[in-house]
C-alpha cells in the first residue's frame, strides 16, 4: 500500500501530517519543499492512494497538464466551484477518474488545529462505500471519520460555506453585532440547502458536519481565510489588496462568482451569495446590508 499527498499548502501539509501518524506517506507540490518524504510528482502518481489538495480554481488545468490515471484511488481534499464554468469538482474529475475510484473530503477542519493533533471530525463522501471506508481507516485517532454517499451535497456545502464566511467577516468588520451574525449564518445555511435541493442533494447533509459544522467553523473565526476576505471588504479594500495581504488562496472568491453565474442562468434566489459577489465587484458593503434587509 502506498499513499501520496499532492499539494503542500496548509491543508495538504496538515493531511500529510495526520495520515503519517499511522503509515508512511509521500508528498509533492508545484514548488519543492524541505519536507520528509517529499518526492517528484511522477513518483507520487505511482501511489495506490492519492490525496489531492490542489486549489479548486486550478484543478482543471492541473489535471489536464499533470495527471495520469493508473487506477489510483483518489481522495479530493479541496472545496469549491469552478468560477469560469460553474462546474463542481466531481464534474471536473469525472473526465479523468471513474466514480468508483474517487471520494471527497468534507467537514469542519482548520489545518492549524489538525497539525496540533486536536480533535477533529471529517466526512468521506463517495458513491463507493468500500472506498470511503478504505480512506477512513488511514486517519489517526484524533480524527473521527464518517462516510456518506451524498457527494453533490458535500461538495455544495463545502464550497458554499466559504461564501457565507466572507459575508460573516463583513458582518464583523461593519460591527453589526452578534444578533446579525447569528441571523446571517442561519439564513446562509438555509440558502445553501435551497441551492443543494436544486441539484438533488440530501437535506441531512446540510445539517451535519459537511454543512452546518463546516459553516459554523468557517463563518465564526479569523483563522478562516474567507472570513478575513470579508473583513477586508468591510474596510472597502479591493480584491487585489485583500489577496496580497492574505498571501493565500481564498476559495470563497471564485465560488461567489460561480454561484452568481449559476443563479443568473437558472433563476435561483441566492441573496447572500449575490451580495457577496457584488461586494467583490466593488459594491459598498453598507448598500449590500440595506438591500439584504429590505429585499
Amino acid at each position: 500500500m502506498s499513499i501520496g499527498v499532492i499539494g503542500a499548502g496548509k491543508w495538504g501539509s496538515a493531511l500529510y501530517f495526520a495520515l503519517s501518524q499511522k503509515q508512511d506517506v509521500l508528498i509533492t507540490s508545484r514548488k519543492p519543499r524541505e519536507m520528509k518524504n517529499f518526492v517528484s510528482l511522477q513518483k507520487i502518481l505511482d501511489c495506490e492512494y492519492l490525496i489531492i489538495s490542489v486549489p479548486a480554481q486550478q484543478v482543471a488545468g492541473w489535471l489536464e497538464n499533470n495527471f495520469v490515471f493508473k487506477n489510483q484511488k483518489i481522495l479530493v481534499a479541496s472545496k469549491g466551484i469552478e468560477a469560469t464554468s460553474g462546474r463542481f469538482l466531481n464534474e471536473i474529475y469525472s473526465r479523468y477518474i471513474p466514480n468508483e475510484n474517487i471520494a471527497f473530503l468534507s467537514g469542519p477542519s482548520f489545518a492549524t488545529e489538525v497539525m496540533q493533533s486536536l480533535p477533529t471530525a471529517l466526512v468521506i463522501n463517495s458513491s463507493n462505500e468500500a472506498l470511503a471506508q478504505e480512506f477512513a481507516a488511514f486517519f489517526p485517532s484524533f480524527i473521527k471519520t464518517y462516510t456518506s454517499c451524498d457527494v453533490i451535497g458535500a461538495e455544495i456545502a463545502g464550497a458554499y460555506k466559504n461564501v457565507i464566511a466572507i459575508a460573516a467577516g463583513i458582518c464583523l468588520g461593519l460591527e453589526l453585532g452578534n444578533n446579525a451574525a447569528a441571523a446571517l449564518i442561519s439564513r446562509g445555511l438555509v440558502e445553501m440547502e435551497r441551492f443543494g435541493a436544486a441539484y438533488g442533494a440530501n437535506k441531512d447533509t446540510f445539517l451535519g458536519l459537511s454543512g452546518a459544522g463546516d459553516l459554523f467553523l468557517t463563518a465564526s473565526s479569523t483563522m478562516s481565510r474567507n472570513f478575513r476576505v470579508g473583513l477586508g471588504l468591510a474596510k472597502q479594500q479591493t480584491q487585489e489588496e485583500i489577496l496580497e495581504e492574505l498571501g493565500e488562496v481564498a476559495e470563497g472568491i471564485g465560488t461567489a462568482y460561480a454561484l452568481h453565474d449559476i443563479a443568473r442562468k437558472q433563476n435561483l434566489y441566492l441573496p447572500i451569495a449575490t451580495e457577496v459577489y457584488l461586494m467583490l465587484e466593488g459594491k459598498n458593503p453598507n448598500e449590500s446590508l440595506k438591500d439584504l434587509l429590505t429585499n
